[in-house]
Order: C-alpha cells, then sequence, then structure tokens
C-alpha cells in the first residue's frame, strides 16, 4: 500500500498543482474529503480546494511541486512536499512582483480505503504571500463577530459608527509619493504615523484599488509630503483621478528618486521594509532615508474639511 499510495500522491499532485488538471484530484480522495488549515482552522471542500488550486496557478503559473516523502501508517499518513513558482499575477490583492518563492509543508492525513477522507495541513495560500516578504495582519483579517464590541454590544461596530469615530480624529494631511518607469505618482493619504525615532520608522496605509498602488507596491521606496496650509489646490489633485496629477505641481526628487513636493511643510524620503495585507488596504512600513523640514505651517484635516493650522488656539 505504502508504494501505491506514494505513487498515487505524486502522480495526483502533480496533474493538479502543476498541470491545473484539479480533476484529478476526486481519484485520490473520498466524496465527502475534507481539508483543515492547522493554524486558521479554516476548512475546505474537494471543490473549494479545486478553485483555490486554480486560483493559485493563475499568479504563479509556473508552479511546480515536488513530493518529498510519504509515510503511511495503518489508515495515517503524512506527505512532505516543497513547491516553488514565480509571483507573475495578482494574488491575494497584491501586484505581480515577479518574484520566485520557494515554500513548504506537511499534510496530515486520514484514508479511508486507501483514498484521503480528511487531511490537517500546515500551509495554506497566504504562505506564498510570506515566502514573497508580504504578511498578512491576523487580527484585520479576524472573522466577523470578533470585533471591537461598540454602542449596541453587538460584537461588530456599526459602519456608520465608525465612519463618525474616524471623522472625529484630527490629522495632517500626506501626499505618497513613487516613480513608476521614470514617471512621478501619488495620492493624498491621511493615514500616516511614525513608529519610532530610533531606528527611524513611519508607516502609511494605503488602500489596494488605488491607481498608484500597484507602483508603490512594486517600488523600493517612497515619499511622503506633509502639505502646508498654502496647498489646498494639491490636495484636491491628488485626491483626483487625473492621468497625470503631477502636471502642474513642482516637486524634486529624493536621494533615491521618489518625487518631494515643492512648498510641502515637511517632507521625507523612506525605504520600504514590510508591506502587511490588511483585507482592502496595505500597510508599509518604511525606514526614513531622508527628511526635509520647511518653516511653512501644516494643513490640518477633520471630519472631511481643511483647517489652517495657525488658527488653531492652544489649550
Amino acid at each position: 500500500m505504502q508504494q501505491t499510495f506514494d505513487t498515487a500522491v505524486a502522480s495526483v499532485w502533480a496533474a493538479a498543482w502543476d498541470r491545473g488538471e484539479v480533476e484529478a484530484l476526486e481519484a485520490l480522495v473520498t466524496p465527502d474529503y475534507l481539508r483543515v488549515g492547522k493554524a486558521s482552522g479554516k476548512t475546505l471542500s474537494l471543490q473549494q480546494l479545486q478553485a483555490e488550486i486554480l486560483g493559485i496557478r493563475e499568479a504563479f503559473p509556473d508552479l511546480a511541486t515536488i513530493v518529498d516523502a510519504v509515510v503511511v501508517d495503518g489508515d495515517k499518513a503524512a506527505i512532505f512536499w516543497t513547491s516553488t513558482g514565480t509571483h507573475t499575477a495578482p494574488f491575494m490583492g497584491v501586484p505581480p512582483t515577479g518574484r520566485r518563492v520557494q515554500t513548504r509543508g506537511s499534510n496530515f492525513v486520514t484514508l479511508d480505503g486507501g483514498r484521503i477522507k480528511q487531511e490537517t495541513v500546515t500551509w495554506d495560500s497566504s504562505e506564498l504571500l510570506n515566502s514573497l516578504g508580504i504578511r498578512h495582519l491576523g487580527d484585520a483579517l479576524a472573522e466577523p463577530g470578533t470585533g471591537v464590541v461598540v454602542d449596541s454590544l453587538s460584537g461588530e461596530p456599526d459602519l456608520e459608527i465608525m465612519k463618525t469615530f474616524n471623522r472625529q480624529f484630527v490629522t495632517g494631511v500626506t501626499v505618497v509619493t513613487t516613480q513608476e518607469g521614470g514617471v512621478p505618482k501619488g495620492l493624498a493619504v491621511n493615514a500616516y504615523a511614525s513608529v519610532s525615532l530610533e531606528p527611524p520608522l513611519v508607516m502609511v496605509c494605503i488602500q489596494k484599488t488605488s491607481s498608484t498602488y500597484p507602483a508603490l507596491f512594486a517600488s523600493s521606496h517612497l515619499g511622503i509630503n506633509i502639505l502646508s496650509n498654502q496647498q489646498k489646490s494639491t490636495v484636491a489633485t491628488f485626491a483626483s483621478k487625473s492621468a497625470d496629477k503631477f502636471a502642474e505641481i513642482d516637486w524634486h526628487a529624493g536621494p533615491s528618486g521618489s518625487p518631494l513636493i515643492d512648498g510641502s511643510s515637511a517632507a521625507l524620503e523612506a525605504e520600504i521594509r514590510e508591506r502587511f495585507q490588511a483585507k482592502t488596504h496595505t500597510i508599509f512600513i518604511c525606514r526614513v532615508r531622508h527628511a526635509e523640514v520647511s518653516e511653512a505651517s501644516p494643513m490640518v484635516y477633520q471630519a472631511g474639511r481643511f483647517f489652517d493650522s495657525e488658527g488653531l488656539s492652544q489649550l
């Protein structure tokens, strides 16, 4: 049986994972097959696994899997494997990086008549992002019902309450910039924060639907410009869907080429060190490599309106 099961696993996995012939899995598993993620507890039926494989192969079309070892003990078995592939298409909200990855895992299976009835796996598709150096924030991906309790004690905050809460927070206004093929790109962002001074780390949170997002994701550096109270028109430009937002903007390049906007209250260029996936957004953790500060007072944003920071009264 050992040799028969070894051969079946190698043959079926090559067909399904390497060539996308996912129907081949039907010969290896039982009709009531169930796949359980050890870390997440997520379960997949055969049909869901087949769909996941096809999705992975769209992003990693040269995916190849080697079965390193199979150990069978009665109706239990363990499968150890290694996969490699090149990230050439969007995957789980991440634009193609062109990077080649290698990932390993193990499946612990229960057999019924020589076929897999259930398997517990140490790997899921997010491991491919981990191999690319991109990680998910577990808390941000928690299932509904496990979130912050607000107002109604229902366990999940009402959308309008969250919008109102966010409007109450007073921020500055930043434009995050990069270059793609020598073309400057940027967008207005208010989700900026300093992380630490030693080392000098900052973070920005970027929505994946932004037209600038793919360029930012692929870049090694980005610029962060804190707009001044004289740059209201600049905000409108970068909040728009204009094809060339830099057409009437004066700027200069940072040491690594990131566009730094003239007239800003302050500007910096930072090296992107981490990219964390948080559903609809990516959080970029960056190490500051260059900074500039002017005497211009910053603009202030709250509840959809802009204010001149010079007119604020001190408490």
